[in-house]
This record gives structure tokens, sequence and C-alpha cells, in this order.
């Protein structure tokens, strides 16, 4: 794996071509749109002239023609759904359709309405033959259906966007399932392939403490055994039923400190507050609790290159329990306090990327609390804080 590179789930090629589908799709929808809005306009403004011709019509046919003219009655029974208003030559009202009374009473609202129509569309006058100084003005406006075309397109984009958006999700959701799978697999098949040796191993530690051995050493060989067993079995609980029980997190976080203390390099002091203060108490499933503590002080250690200083910190408040391990290390640039928290993502020459990534996963999906860096400084260290619900008893 390259150093600082975490695996994406969908590749920039892929982004790109559903962007550009996605935004091909919006602008042909509305370059589409627009297109049906303006010839429709077209027609309603057309409709209107008509029915201002008819108007004159009638006036001629009051004095001499017939009312009941087709042309005229074509016009005046087609169902209409244009907001109008007729005025005369001093805009007062003769006759408005789809405007609210409280428009029409009101004088400043209808002069706003009137001006509102005059952008929307040119006034038509109608002229009487027999008057040149009389005459009525037809305002009109844009029909409902009119204005809902003009907002369909953008309506359609939020669709398309959403369903694209539903569609990275599912498929981010499949991939993190399959992952998900694969890595529950991989733990288990894991767990199988070390149980053989492991158990070996125990047989042969009975073996040397029958035999003329410094059993300092084989202590600390029973030790390290131990440990194995227990890595076995934090990978054999991937994926299955997660048991909370009752612990002392000062104990717990206790035995790894001293049990890495023997192991660290000679030029790095690892310090702990725990044991001597109160009980402090939470639900955990100790195993993998004290695989997020061991994966913590390896990071520490990594990062201090064999020399320098690791503290652990044990501190509390009336809900949650805290423990800081803080590194004198190389430091984590700002940018990266989230990121090295994903799968896949390392800093390190070696290494999967995945210690922290689990022991994310393990704080907040198993226990309920929350694992983040607390601070850090380039050159200076960094503070990695996990946080417990705390119990009484």
């Amino acid at each position: 794996m390259k150093k600082g590179l975490a695996y994406p789930l969908f590749s920039f090629r892929n982004r790109v071509v559903v962007i550009i589908v996605g935004a091909a799709l919006g602008m042909v929808s509305l370059l589409y749109t627009n297109n049906m809005a303006k010839r429709l306009k077209e027609k309603e403004q057309h409709d209107v002239a008509l029915w201002a011709h008819a108007m004159e019509r009638v006036t001629r046919d009051v004095l001499g023609g017939s009312i009941q003219d087709p042309f005229v009655a074509d016009i005046m029974s087609n169902g209409n759904n244009i907001p109008f208003i007729i005025t005369n030559e001093n805009l007062e009202v003769i006759n408005s359709h789809l405007i609210p009374e409280k428009i029409i009473n009101h004088p400043g609202r209808l002069r706003k309405q009137i001006d509102k129509f005059s952008v929307d569309n040119p006034p038509i006058p109608v002229k009487f033959f027999w008057s040149s100084q009389h005459y009525h003005i037809i305002f009109y406006g844009k029909s409902a259906l009119l204005k809902s075309l003009y907002y369909f397109p953008y309506v359609q984009l939020l669709v398309i966007t959403a369903f694209i958006a539903l569609g990275f999700i599912a498929f981010r959701s499949s991939k993190h399932d399959e992952q998900n799978r694969v890595w529950i697999g991989l733990a288990k098949e894991t767990a199988h392939q070390l149980g053989t040796p492991t158990s070996s191993l125990l047989g042969w530690l009975e073996y040397l403490k029958t035999q003329n051995i410094d059993q300092t050493a084989i202590d600390e060989m029973g030790k390290d055994i131990v440990r194995l067993t227990k890595v076995v079995d934090r990978f054999s609980k991937i994926g299955a039923a997660t048991p909370l029980s009752e612990g002392v997190i000062n104990e717990i976080v206790g035995n790894s400190v001293i049990y890495f203390r023997t192991r660290v390099p000679k030029n790095v002091t690892l310090t702990y507050n725990g044991l001597a203060m109160a009980q402090q108490k939470a639900m955990i499933n100790e195993a993998l609790f004290e695989w997020v503590i061991e994966n913590l002080l390896k990071n520490a250690m990594d990062a201090l290159s064999g020399t320098g200083t690791i503290d652990v910190k044990l501190s509390s408040d009336a809900n949650w329990i805290y423990v800081d391990v803080r590194d004198s290390g190389k430091g984590i640039a700002k940018g990266n306090f989230k990121r090295i928290f994903e799968p896949g993502f390392t800093t390190k020459t070696r290494g999967w990327g995945l210690g922290l990534s689990l022991s994310k996963r393990i704080i907040d999906g198993y226990h309920g609390g929350k694992i983040f860096v607390l601070d850090s400084e380039i050159d200076k260290g960094t503070t990695i804080r996990i946080a417990l619900k705390k119990i009484y008893s």
C-alpha cells in the first residue's frame, strides 16, 4: 500500500462519468422544457390577441351584427386558464379572471399586479370604432401550466440528482457490506490458522518447564503465548455477537501497559496513572477493548521511532471515562485527524492501515463510545482519546 493512501469505493473516472451524464440529462431537460414553455407562451399570447379581436367584433355586432357570431362564440366558450384584468383607459377595472378579490379591491396591490402583467406580456388595447378616446386594455399574465413548465426542469434536476445520490449510497452500502464479509471471513480464517500452532506452542512451553532452563525466560514466553491466544480469540469474535459486561477500566488498561513495558525499546518511557485511582467502571467486551489499547500503544511506539515517551492517562467526569494515549512522536497533520480512522489509510511504509479503523469500529459500534484525535502537533506528539460511558455499581 502506498504511503498515506486510502482505497476509495468509487474511482475518480466513474464519478466524473456519472456527473457528466447527470449534467447532460439535466441540460437536455432544461433546453427541451424551455422550448415547450416558449411555445406555450406564444400560444397564450396569440389566444389573448384573438380574444381581444373577438371583443372588437362584439362591439361592432352590438350596433349592426350578431353577437352569436360563430367566431366570437368559439373564442368566448373556450376554457380560459390565463389570469387577466380588463380596464378602461383610466385603468378602472371592468372585468377580471383568476385574480383574488383582495387584489382587485386594493388599489396598491392592483397597480402592482398590472405592472407585473405588463412585464410578463405586452398589454393589448381593445379599440372602439365609434370613439378614439375610449378603449379597453387587457393585462394578462402566465397560466398555471406555463409557470409549472418554467419550474419543471429544476424539479427534474433535483429528482435526477436524488436518484444519482441514492444510487451512490446503495452501491456504497453494497460495497461496504461486501468488504465486511471479506474481512470477517479473513479474520475467522486467520483465527483458525493460528489456533493449531498456538496450541502446539502451549505444549512446547509445558515441556520447556521440565527442562533446566531460566524460568524467567519461560514465564515471559508464557505471557507472549497467552497474548497470542487472546489475539486468536479476538479474531474469532469478529462478526459474532459481542456481549458486554461490567469491567474495571483501570485494571484492563493497566494490564496492557504492564505487558508493553517489558517490550518497548530502552529509550522509550511508558507511564500510566490509572492504577493509583479509584475504580472506573464501564460496560465493555474485555478482549476487544484490550485490542484497542494495544493498537494505540503500538501506534504510539511506531510514532516515536525508538526514542521518546508514551503517557497513558485515565480521567473521568460524572458521565464519561477518558483514556488518553499521548506520544512525543512525529505528530499528525490536522487534515488527517479523521482520515487516520478510515480503512486502508496509513502513513507507515508497512501495514494495512486497519488498526485504527478497527479500533473506531470497536469503540463506536460495539461500546457506544468515542475515539478521536484530541490534539496533535507536528514533531511534538499526538494524543488519542477514548471516551466510554461511565457506570456506577
